[in-house]
């Protein structure tokens, strides 16, 4: 086997090639369903700009898709810079779109696409990719196959009336980049469904040509109307609770038009429905929005409650009280919203939870102190949840209580019984650990401050670990005793669901995080299996942002180097000069303050955390891959190793 690593070993993948190689880095690759999206939103952007008044999608016996809008047409003339036709740049290049650009022009002040590579994806994952475009009284036709141009950008000729314009994309499914070639009906007619009742008027129609079925959606009063048939018959508690909000020219902390329209519905049985989008854009996953109505809802009946006196002494009221048997449809409308993964199944751009939150809250008071009667009867459906929920935690801290060791006295413990919503921050520095726990929310998260560097416990018996003060500490504080990776340990004691290690975002707090994963994977092997152990992501850098005609100034973070260069690349393309904006680095956490720190890394509404798992090496590989770089014999090893990868790391010192 070759080992050379040269020049020539670099390749570089060019137009949709990297599409076609690494499709799961671009779109959901179970079935053709999400390529098929991307024409669809595209469409549906349209009709959110008010220059579509339908969407038509058929499914053709060829297994072939089609999709069409009325709007106004992609253009078809020479883009000024590439000089080459804009619907071929748009169908052949990554990251060319219209809906970057947000303040010249504006073709699409709101839209669900970011990214610019939504419908090139589609193209590179077809075999073939025919377009239609009505323009100016005119017929363009291009055809695309395998992401390449077949056929070049031509008028038909064919006889157009004048007032005709859209775009109709017809798309072919390359079945090889696929689990499964079929698209799934009841999902696309879901898609589709939802864009009517998003858009009140619009009308939405599916052809399926195999077997001449047609559906047809067009809801005059949209959402309330939607949740209302997906509850079928379920007893609410009380009526709709329904509501909008649009920015007006003069907010000071929202872009003009920016807004959420929402519906919320409690019942104390039946199935609970909760769908939420962002410009469109089903978020499946959730995101800051729903954080946001979350937390709006829970503002306002926990402040009712409070006024009249209705909750019991020695209960608490939090949130999953007030959401556990509540069903929402929530649509949020923003300028510049941002995703997690192209896919953008996951809204977390923070700026939502703080307006869905306030509007809401506002909105739900009003409504719950101008019918008090009704009101109370939501107050008794959360109060008994309440109750129940103490009952169950009580019931399992009585069964785990006897035996319990002495805690660590650096220990900043949480309120809450409740395991699975417990949190352990190993914080790096006790000056870390003094802004985590005045940043925190002490219900449910506890911080256990590490001084210097934990050993490496690679090579070190079991019997001897306790030795170690720090490595004691952890072990008493999350409540399990060290084993080995074949026994069967006893984690009933666990006294936290997640267990987070929290470090600078520096080349120290990454030789901590190793020293902490090494520890968890030799001694704690059951809590990496069942998903307790997790690496809480601060940000290396801030970015100041000054006010803008639309927008309010902003604070961003930024993970790293590359993250922090495309957000300033994003703000020179929104048309900020660089001398406005200042990028501040982090030196470590102890530099933050208490509500960075919340904000940033320990708020389960827009930190990142990422959950430790065994990765592509599987638990075999990964124990040689730790043997190699902690053993204290495979130095030799470790500097081969070094020479070889030591060109992929990108240091930050």
């Amino acid at each position: 086997m070759s080992t050379s690593y040269d020049e020539h070993s670099i390749q570089v993948l060019k137009g949709l090639e990297p599409v076609r190689q690494r499709p799961g880095m671009y779109t959901r690759t179970t079935n053709p369903l999400h390529i098929i999206q991307e024409v669809i939103d595209n469409a549906a952007d349209e009709a959110l700009a008010n220059h579509a008044s339908s969407i038509t999608v058929r499914l053709h016996e060829d297994n072939s898709i089609s999709i069409e809008d009325d709007g106004r047409g992609i253009p078809v003339g020479l883009h000024p810079e590439e000089q080459i036709p804009v619907i071929e740049l748009v169908f052949t290049r990554l990251h060319a779109g219209g809906k970057f650009d947000k303040q010249h022009g504006q073709a699409y002040a709101f839209s669900g696409g970011l990214h610019g590579v939504g419908v090139s994806v589609t193209n590179a994952l077809s075999t073939r990719m025919e377009t239609t475009v009505w323009r100016n009284g005119q017929e363009h036709h291009i055809v695309f196959a395998g992401g390449a141009v077949q056929e070049p950008l031509h008028v038909t000729g064919r006889r157009v009336a004048k007032r005709k314009q859209g775009t109709l994309v017809r798309v072919w499914p390359d079945p090889q980049f696929f689990d499964s070639p079929t698209l799934p009906k009841n999902e696309l007619k879901h898609v589709l469904r939802s864009k009517a009742v998003l858009m009140q008027g619009i009308v939405v129609e599916l052809y399926d040509e195999r077997s001449d079925e047609h559906d047809r959606w067009q809801y005059a009063h949209g959402m309330p109307d939607y949740l209302t048939e997906r509850l079928e018959d379920a007893e609410l508690i009380m009526p709709l609770f329904e509501g909008s909000y649009e920015a007006a020219n003069d907010d000071p902390n929202n872009a003009p038009g920016e807004g959420v329209d929402w519906v919320v519905a409690w019942s104390a049985e039946g199935q609970i429905v909760r769908e939420s989008f962002v410009n469109l854009i089903p978020t499946s996953a959730g995101g800051t929005h729903e954080a946001g109505l979350r937390d709006g809802l829970y503002q306002a009946v926990k402040s009712f409650i409070e006024l009249h006196s209705l909750m019991p002494k020695g209960v608490r009221l939090l949130a999953e009280d007030v959401f556990a048997r509540a069903s929402f449809i929530l649509s949020a409308k923003m300028l510049d919203p941002q995703f997690q993964g192209q896919i953008k199944d996951r809204l977390t751009s923070r700026d939502a939870v703080r307006m869905v939150s306030h509007v809401v809250r506002h909105a739900l008071e009003l409504r719950l102190n101008a019918n008090v009667e009704e009101a109370k009867k939501l107050a008794e459906l959360v109060i008994e949840h309440a109750h129940a929920r103490v009952r169950s935690s009580q019931r399992v801290t009585r069964r785990r209580r006897s035996g319990v060791a002495v805690l660590p006295g650096k220990l900043t413990d949480c309120e809450t019984d409740e395991v699975a919503r417990r949190e352990l921050f190993l914080v790096e520095g006790d000056s870390a650990g003094g802004s985590a726990k005045m940043g925190r929310d002490k219900t449910f998260q506890a911080i256990l401050p590490l001084r210097g560097k934990v050993l490496n416990s690679w090579e070190v018996h079991a019997d001897r670990l306790f030795a170690n003060q720090e490595i004691h500490d952890i072990s008493v504080a999350i409540g399990v005793e060290p084993h080995g990776p074949t026994a069967q340990p006893d984690l009933s004691g666990l006294r936290y669901g997640r267990i987070c290690i929290l470090s600078d975002a520096d080349v120290d707090g990454a030789h901590i995080q190793v020293l902490l994963l090494t520890l968890f994977f030799r001694h704690f092997p059951a809590l990496i299996k069942a998903g307790h152990i997790y690496i809480a992501r601060p940000p290396l850098f801030r970015i100041d942002v000054p006010a803008q005609a639309k927008r309010p100034a902003r604070k961003l973070y930024c993970l790293d180097e590359s993250e922090l260069e495309a957000t300033l690349e994003k703000l020179r393309k929104e048309g900020i000069k660089e001398e406005r904006w200042s990028v501040s680095r982090f030196k470590g956490l102890g530099e933050m303050s208490a509500e960075q720190l919340w904000e940033t890394t320990m708020n389960p509404d827009t930190r990142r955390l990422q959950r430790v798992a065994f990765g592509a090496l599987g638990v075999e590989g990964t124990q040689e891959m730790f043997t190699m770089l902690m053993g204290r014999g495979e130095a030799a090893q470790r500097r081969s190793w070094l020479e070889e990868k030591g060109n992929l790391a990108e240091v930050d010192i």
